[in-house]
């Protein structure tokens, strides 16, 4: 048996384990299990290493009785619906276990009465400093030792109350001994006790006297303490904001300096610029710059001096019009296609559908389900077709190309500089599809593909397949007619947490244009659903990204900062810095993952003063005016009752002529819950469940045929690795080294000739 280092329990608040005998019934009686008490709750397992996972049952001590039954045994009870007959290995080790449920229970009453206290426990004159502050971290450090001391004389006052009352049980019960007026040696011992325990009670008394007189001179110290520590907050508050006047006031001091030696005509030009560079845009610019220094961010972005707009006017006049040409040559287009190929109007394009069946008001307990699954692979949860959205994963991934026109942009830039800033913006555009989509995707079945032809639209061509089942991963490939390429292979690794769930796509992105052979690669970020088991769901992205030029090494850091109920910062924030080879900051990126971005051109970049709270210096970036280079397109009317789909999504399982039989347009089991038909969807989806399962056994089989004695090892590998794709072939990335799939060609020539006869029957 596992037993504390000391006699003593531990306080309530710490852990205090081992293991106990439990009552389970009458054929197996008391069974080993290991115990564990922690912040009030008593919960237990069936061994040590299933703390990590698995609980096997829990109490909450403040509303629990404790009776002891004899020497060793006793019971712990929740009024009826939760009750645990224990027995300790001895009579010692149940005392032990007594007392600190005991210590526990009071405790735990006590926090949950603090708790339905509306009002502040602690300090309500000393909030929290807020997040950047200089100090705040001293004042959390102090708060928190106030905070332990307290609990520590809360928990030491509930000792002495515990004293008091096992020695006045144990008076009341020697006094009893001595009423019996036994005699001879019985009654010389039982003197012998009571004069020790009186000794033992007059202790306790004195100690009990000590502990409440250090308890008020405690509670007397702290809010001294606390006081102090308001006042320090306030000085602190004071100083910074003289710091900050100062700081304005030297911008200004410089500012007038600089513009000192300029001629009138420069005034005047600087004055009809426009607005932006006048005494407002003076004024926002000291808000702007100490707003962000407030924040404490990895950069600080300014507006440039308009000393360097003028220094640099040719440069910035040939970098606008180079902007502005793209952009005319983008919204005229359309036009010149259909000038060179007046033939296509004459066939108008496929109307497309606006609408799918309203989502039906199914309820369904998600915690019967997924109670037994915390930590497990989410592509292992068999999950029901209520938690999904009629869709697949390989669909999902096509919904990439939501805003395939940032790659369009980017293909005509005459700058890679540029370009990056629209190649980036494009990898931010793709979670923008998930900010109120909380269903599930189907999970592909292994060969399933996806087909989106959207040439005669927008001039591409893409295809994804399901090239692995275990782990899940799905190879895709976009080709455009208007000089790019995008491939990916995404694995999806998920793990279930209790309150959230962590959704980690493995694998790298490839963007590659024609005009100058640029190859850019950037992975994606980790995906957070919150709010699994109680309350409305919410997703998060959080994470950073490397986009990176393999041809010429220039390279954009994005960082999405994760959710904080306490960020004064705009949620969902992105921001990033664009850099040549040599490290050189070109633009700056910012916005959200689920509105927009914009990208300013640096002009100037400096260190700036330490004002992290580890003391690092930021990079202070002198812009030009901020430029959208992408915004969300607008929610659908009625996207409520149809999954939150946008105008691509809800196209995208709608039935197409010619495509393949291993097309996702043709799985039943999505397509009958897209019609409303949850049950039989449902029937559907084990069927196909248990064909694959079924189709996967007989290739392990013929893997195992295969085999020689000779190759044992290279056939036990071959069990899982003896599938292979249909339109994809595995080999070695160059970039990147990884085991990638590249698509081989056929399939929009196969489906050219109608010719499906290697498709697979998975449906």
């Amino acid at each position: 048996m596992s037993e504390p280092k000391t006699p003593t329990p531990t306080p309530a608040g710490d852990t205090y384990k081992g293991w106990v005998f439990k009552w389970t019934n009458y054929i197996k009686g008391y069974q080993r299990r290991w115990f564990v008490l922690s912040n009030g709750l008593l919960s237990y397992y069936r061994t040590q290493a299933e703390m990590g996972h698995t609980c096997r049952g829990t109490i909450n001590l403040a509303t629990a009785t404790i009776t002891v039954d004899d020497a060793c045994n006793f019971v712990i009870s929740n009024g009826g619906a939760q009750t645990y007959h224990l027995k300790a290995s001895c009579e010692v080790e149940r005392q032990r276990w007594i007392t600190a449920l005991e210590l526990a229970k009071a405790k735990a009453a006590r926090m949950q009465a603090e708790s339905d206290d509306s009002g502040d426990d602690f300090s309500p004159s000393s909030p929290p400093a807020a997040p950047g502050q200089g100090g705040s971290s001293q004042n959390s450090e102090v708060q928190s030792a106030l905070r332990t001391l307290g609990s520590k004389v809360e928990d030491l006052s509930t000792c002495n109350d515990l004293i008091s009352k096992h020695g006045s049980a144990l008076q009341r019960s020697l006094s009893e001994l001595d009423s019996l007026r036994l005699t001879g040696e019985a009654g010389d011992k039982i003197r012998q006790v009571t004069e020790r325990a009186t000794l033992f009670r007059i202790t306790s008394n004195a100690m009990i006297n000590a502990c409440r007189d250090f308890l008020a001179l405690a509670q007397a110290h702290s809010k001294r303490w606390q006081k102090a520590l308001q006042a320090e907050r306030d000085q602190r508050v004071r100083l910074e904001e003289t710091l900050e006047q100062l700081a304005k006031q030297h911008n200004n001091l410089e500012r007038a300096f600089r513009g000192a030696g300029q001629s009138n005509t420069a005034t005047d030009s600087k004055s009809s610029s426009g607005p932006g560079k006048g005494e407002a845009s003076d004024e926002d610019d000291d808000n702007e710059f100490f707003d962000a220094m407030e924040e404490a961010p990895e950069f600080i972005t300014v507006p440039a001096d308009p000393q360097l707009h003028k220094r640099s006017s040719s440069n910035v006049s040939g970098f606008n019009s180079e902007i502005c040409a793209d952009d005319q040559s983008l919204n005229e287009e359309p036009l010149a296609m259909n000038q060179e190929s007046p033939s296509q109007e004459l066939v108008p394009l496929k109307k497309r559908r606006t609408r799918i069946p309203d989502k039906p008001n199914y309820s369904l307990n998600l915690w019967s389900i997924m109670k037994n699954c915390i930590g497990k692979e989410l592509s292992k949860i068999p999950m029901p077709v209520n938690f999904n959205e009629p869709i697949s994963m390989l669909q999902r991934l096509s919904e990439d190309l939501e805003y395939h026109e940032l790659l369009d942009k980017a293909g005509k830039c005459q700058s890679t500089l540029e370009q990056m800033c629209y190649v980036a913006a494009f990898s931010v555009s793709s979670y923008s599809t998930t900010v109120h989509r909380t269903g599930k995707p189907f999970n592909p079945l292994l060969g399933e593909t996806f087909e989106l032809d959207r040439r005669r639209e927008s001039g591409y061509r893409s295809l994804c397949e399901q090239v692995s089942h275990h782990p899940p991963a799905a190879a895709h490939h976009v080709i455009s007619d208007r000089g790019w390429t995008l491939r990916q292979e995404i694995t999806v690794a998920s793990k279930f947490r209790g309150k959230y769930l962590s959704i980690m796509p493995l694998g790298t992105i490839h963007a590659v244009f024609e005009k100058g052979n640029n190859h850019y690669t950037w992975k994606k970020v980790t995906t957070t659903v919150h709010n699994i088991i109680v309350g409305k769901l919410w997703i998060d992205q959080s994470g950073e990204i490397d986009v990176v030029n393999h041809t010429t090494g220039d390279r954009c850091h994005l960082k999405f900062a994760p959710y904080s109920y306490f960020s004064r910062d705009v949620a969902r924030k992105v921001t990033g810095v664009v850099m040549d080879k040599d490290g050189k900051a070109h633009y700056v990126l910012s916005g959200t993952w689920d509105e927009k971005m914009e990208f300013s051109r640096v002009m100037q970049s400096s260190r700036g003063g330490e004002n992290g709270t580890e003391g690092k210096q930021k990079t202070v970036y002198q812009t030009l005016k901020a430029r959208e280079v992408w915004r969300k397109n607008p929610i659908l009317d009625g996207a409520e009752s149809m999954y939150f789909f946008t105008a691509l999504a809800l196209t995208l399982n709608e039935p197409e002529e010619g495509m393949a039989p291993t097309d996702s347009r043709r799985r039943p089991d999505q397509r009958l819950m897209e019609d409303g038909r949850w049950e039989e969807a449902n029937a559907e989806k084990q069927r196909l469940e248990e064909k694959q399962r079924i189709a996967r056994r007989e290739r392990e089989r013929e893997a195992v045929s295969q085999r020689t004695s000779s190759q044992s090892e290279e056939g036990e590998s071959a069990l899982h690795d003896n599938y292979r794709a249909l339109w994809f072939d595995r080999c070695e990335d160059k970039i990147t080294g990884e085991q990638v799939h590249i698509y081989k060609g056929g399939y929009w020539e196969n489906k050219d000739r109608g010719n499906w006869e290697g498709c697979p029957d998975i449906f």
